[in-house]
């Protein structure tokens, strides 16, 4: 097992292929939950453990059931399935555990289930180490490395971008720009910050 491909996965998720910055998913939980830092890192933390888990499951159900039986067209339906269900089941927790923070994050955790980037990872999974319908050596280890990768992207993103969302509150910005209009700017400049890394050859 050569670890070097799965350092390359982690690093292209977080950075040169960014689901945020490069693919420009999830932007909505983005643009939401990005005012604060803990908000921001919460959320980061609870699209990763979707995406990884999700990641799992749905090789799972791609390999030994959609591809035996020919139901590869029923893959949309069945990956939302997972995803929602991960989503319920993160939010329960959250709820249960830590209700303060489940009020902050608000109608943005169960939009988690409609996170286009949660979903994103889980169809480049098939699309990427699934040859002729059948899994590339090591396909379900790979799967799960890019789905924490991809939510450990986000999780970065998200951290970036509130920590710059918190310091504009101390400085001067035009009423017409204030909130979302600066922030959609500051998301376009990060993502051409990131977009340096797309030279990298790894």
């Amino acid at each position: 097992m050569d670890f070097s491909v799965y350092i390359t996965i982690i690093i292209s998720t977080v950075f040169i292929n960014n689901f945020i910055l490069s693919r420009f998913l999830g932007l909505c939980s983005f643009i939401g939950v990005s005012k604060q830092t803990v908000p921001a890192v919460s959320m980061g933390a609870a699209v990763t453990f979707v995406t990884t888990m999700a990641s799992l499951i749905t090789w799972l159900i791609y390999n030994y059931i959609l591809i035996p039986f020919h139901l590869e067209y029923l893959r949309t339906i069945s990956f939302i399935l997972v995803v929602a269900s991960f989503v319920q089941f993160t939010e329960i927790i959250i709820q249960k555990k830590s209700p303060a923070l489940y009020r902050i994050f608000g109608i943005y955790l169960p939009l988690i289930t409609v996170n286009c980037a949660v979903f994103g990872v889980t169809v480049l999974n098939t699309d990427v180490f699934f040859l002729a319908g059948k899994p590339v050596d090591y396909s379900l280890l790979k799967s799960i490395v890019q789905g924490f990768g991809a939510g450990a992207g986000y999780t970065l993103a998200m951290f970036l971008m509130s920590g710059i969302r918190e310091r504009l509150e101390f400085a001067e910005i035009p009423r017409s720009l204030k909130d979302i209009p600066i922030t959609f700017i500051i998301a376009s400049l990060m993502s051409l910050a990131f977009l340096g890394f797309s030279g990298f050859k790894i």
